[in-house]
C-alpha cells in the first residue's frame, strides 16, 4: 500500500471530475461544479489550496437518469457508483461515484462493507415550494430522509435534535423499516418539480443547507471555467447561488483549515 499526498488526491479527483463531466455531456445530463470546486474555478482557477475533492449539483431529473444508465454505459471498471439502499447504507445522502483503483476511507464510513474508492459526491437539486407551509414540511420531511437514510446522529446541530434522532433510531430499529421511511420521506420531500417551480434547493447536503433557496434561473444551464489544465462547469448563475451559500465567497477565510486523509493506493 502507497500513501499519496494532497496533491496527488486533488490529481485523483480531478481525473475523475473530467470523466464525469464527459460522461454527462455524452449522455445530456446536466451537471456542474459546486461548494468548494465552484468556488476554487472562480478564485484559484482549480482546487482551493486544502480542498481535496469535486462536488457536483444535477437537477433531480438528470441525477435519476445517472443512476439508471451508469452501469450500462459508463466505465465500470474503473468507476463505480454508490448509491444507499435497503441492503447498503453508506451514511450519506447522495450518490458517489468510487475510483476502483484507490481506497480512501472517511472516518465515519471506517467499518462499512462498501467501496471505498476515492469518491466524486454528485447532490441532486430540487423544486421548492411558494408557500412557507408547504416549505416547513419540505423541510421536515429532508430531516426525516437524512436521518433514515444516513443512519448517523447529528453532531453539529444542537443536542435535541441529537436526543430526538437516538430516539426515533432505537424505535425503528429494523432496516426494512427504515428503509420505508426514507423513501416515503424521499417521495414526499422531492414532489414538487423543478419546472413547475420558481426556486430550487438541496435537500440532500445536510441540514443546514436544505435550508438555502435559489433561484430556478441560476441553475438553468453551466458556464464553463478554467480549472486546473482543464475547463469545468458550473452553474450559469454562479454569483447568486455562492452568494446565498457562502457570503463572500471570493475572500479568504481568516483560519484554513488544512486538513489531510489517509489514502492508500492498490
Amino acid at each position: 500500500m502507497e500513501e499519496i499526498n494532497l496533491r496527488e488526491l486533488q490529481l485523483k479527483s480531478l481525473e475523475m471530475g473530467k470523466y464525469f463531466v464527459s460522461f454527462c455531456e455524452e449522455n445530456n445530463l446536466l451537471c456542474y461544479l459546486c461548494g468548494g470546486g465552484a468556488i476554487g474555478s472562480l478564485r484559484h482557477s482549480g482546487f482551493i489550496p486544502w480542498d481535496d475533492d469535486l462536488d457536483f449539483f444535477m437537477p433531480r431529473e438528470d441525477y435519476e437518469k445517472l443512476v439508471m444508465i451508469w452501469n450500462e454505459k459508463a466505465n465500470t471498471k474503473k468507476y463505480s457508483l454508490v448509491k444507499a439502499n435497503k441492503d447498503l447504507v453508506d451514511h450519506n445522502l447522495f450518490i458517489t461515484i468510487r475510483d476502483n483503483e484507490t481506497t480512501a476511507v472517511k472516518p465515519y464510513q471506517k467499518g462499512l462493507n462498501i467501496s471505498h474508492g476515492i469518491a466524486l459526491d454528485i447532490l441532486p437539486l430540487d423544486g421548492c415550494p411558494n408557500k412557507k407551509t408547504q416549505r416547513k414540511f419540505q423541510i421536515m420531511w429532508g430531516l426525516i430522509y437524512s436521518l433514515f437514510c444516513a443512519q448517523v446522529l447529528p453532531e453539529k446541530h444542537g443536542g435535541l435534535k441529537k436526543k430526538v434522532s437516538k430516539l426515533l433510531l432505537s424505535i425503528f430499529k429494523s432496516n426494512n423499516i427504515r428503509y420505508k421511511i426514507w423513501k416515503f420521506a424521499e417521495k414526499k420531500m422531492t414532489k414538487y418539480k423543478i419546472d413547475d417551480s420558481k426556486y430550487i434547493t438541496e435537500l440532500c447536503s445536510g441540514p443546514y443547507y436544505m435550508k438555502k433557496v435559489y433561484r430556478k434561473e441560476w441553475f438553468v444551464d453551466k458556464k464553463y471555467f478554467d480549472f486546473e489544465d482543464t475547463k469545468m462547469p458550473i452553474p450559469i448563475g454562479y454569483d447568486g447561488y455562492l452568494k446565498t451559500a457562502f457570503g463572500d465567497y471570493m475572500k479568504l477565510p481568516p483560519k484554513e483549515n488544512k486538513y489531510r486523509i489517509m489514502i492508500y493506493s492498490f
